[in-house]
């Protein structure tokens, strides 16, 4: 199989991805944005559209699709159907595989949605000074359902998902005002501190991701996470659905810094 490491630019990581590299992504092709990718039927696109438009943080678009098309304009020549290490498959809200490559379930009427993701100010928080404890620990993001609930949209509706950072106490400002600069990546923290005003109960015990350890003094700092659409599709139970296996995103070929705002 093989190997991505974190040295490598875009078109490598998603070279390796189409070899069958099954590996997440928090800190590949370091200094380029990522993507989570949602996939549904164009009879459901414009609930999607509308899901996004006004839950933004969440949910912050950076690209859609024309019906059946595998193609993006943040990666052109890339294949939405390969160049993800694994996607997830859904069938009336029920996760039914989760695939390396799904080719062969694409058909004509479906639409791809490309979501700003949370890794691509990992590499804004490093410049900064602000360790990034999953990068540190070779490990996923930890990632949250929370009592939160998104403003519905048509047939969409779920609560929100957050992913967590450890963050040691004396940076948090320093990670706030980074992360705040890149709205389109999901921008500043939705909360700091306190899991359980989330409805959080263990931090040990993510819904998606892994567990991060905390170094002394760590801090943990909260931001909306695209994995929010997963949970809508759990909620709202479309009769198909493809997305991105959490934290194993699409690479693009954006430097992230576009999404640095001054």
């Amino acid at each position: 199989m093989a190997q991505m490491v974190s040295t490598a630019r875009p078109a490598e990581v998603r070279a390796a991805c189409r070899s069958g590299s099954a590996v997440h992504t928090s800190g590949q092709a370091p200094g380029y944005a990522q993507a989570n990718l949602v996939v549904l039927p164009r009879d459901w696109a414009f609930d999607m559209l509308l899901f996004a438009q006004r839950n933004p943080q969440p949910v912050p678009l950076l690209d859609v699709t024309d019906p059946g098309s595998y193609r993006t304009a943040l990666a052109p020549g890339a294949d939405l159907r390969t160049d993800l290490p694994r996607y997830r498959v859904w069938r009336d809200g029920e996760l039914v595989d989760e695939p390396t490559d799904v080719a062969g379930l694409w058909t004509d009427d479906l639409v791809a949605f490309l979501i700003g993701c949370s890794f691509s100010f990992e590499t804004a928080l490093l410049d900064a000074g602000v360790p990034v404890r999953n990068i540190e620990q070779g490990t996923n993001v930890s990632m949250y359902r929370t009592a939160r609930d998104c403003r519905p949209a048509g047939r969409l509706s779920g609560p929100l998902v957050v992913s967590m950072r450890p963050v040691p106490g004396e940076l948090v400002t320093t990670a706030v005002q980074v992360t705040a600069r890149m709205p389109q990546v999901h921008g500043a923290p939705v909360h700091v501190g306190a899991p359980a005003a989330l409805g959080i109960a263990d931090l040990d015990r993510p819904d998606f991701g892994d567990p991060v350890r905390f170094a002394e003094g760590d801090v943990p700092v909260f931001w909306a996470c695209g994995v929010t659409p997963q949970a809508a599709l759990m909620a709202s139970r479309p009769p198909f659905a493809i997305t991105h296996a959490p934290g194993h995103m699409f690479v693009t070929d954006v430097p992230d810094r576009t999404y640095r705002q001054p």
